[in-house]
């Protein structure tokens, strides 16, 4: 979703001038009757633009729901603030998998027990393997003895929230 992986971490980037600069062409680019806001279609676009994708109904439903209904779309300063918080999210995904990828050293896009055991031990030598394992069984989400990275990047989350 758009929003709820930014929402899990506090906003701690920033984008770049040039990152600043294009976000606004794209914007521009796609206001192509310079009205000064986006149109549903028009943020479709812009979306594909800078991310490559085109966004779900839900998604884009969710950024419409938030405009003001006197503009009749997302004005600049909105449509920066939705870019930025999508990159922030994506910028932590990537952390994510990043730390996934260093326990998952066999790359076989799940985390073992053994794994988990030895990610611990490198990061908390002194942590009890009894909580290493309990740690292991709560991460599991469906108790199939593997952590997928859904698993994972679940459990950072939601520890974040609870933190």
């Amino acid at each position: 979703m758009f929003f709820s992986e930014a929402r899990a971490r506090s906003r701690t980037w920033e984008a770049s001038p040039s990152e600043h600069r294009m976000w606004v062409e794209v914007f521009k680019a796609c206001d192509e009757d310079h009205k000064g806001y986006l149109s549903r279609e028009d943020f479709k676009i812009a979306v594909v633009m800078l991310f490559g994708y085109k966004p779900s109904k839900i998604e884009v439903d969710s950024v419409m729901s938030s405009v003001n209904p006197n503009t009749s779309g997302i004005l600049l300063e909105g449509f920066l603030n939705i870019v930025r918080k999508k990159k922030e999210a994506q910028r932590y995904r990537n952390e994510v998998r990043h730390i996934f990828t260093a326990f998952d050293t066999y790359y076989r896009g799940f985390l073992t027990l053994e794994d988990f055991k030895k990610a611990f031990r490198q990061v908390a030598p002194k942590l009890p393997e009894r909580t290493v394992l309990e740690v292991f069984r709560e991460v599991d989400q469906d108790s199939d003895g593997h952590i997928s990275f859904r698993d994972f990047e679940y459990a950072l989350n939601y520890g974040q929230k609870e933190a």
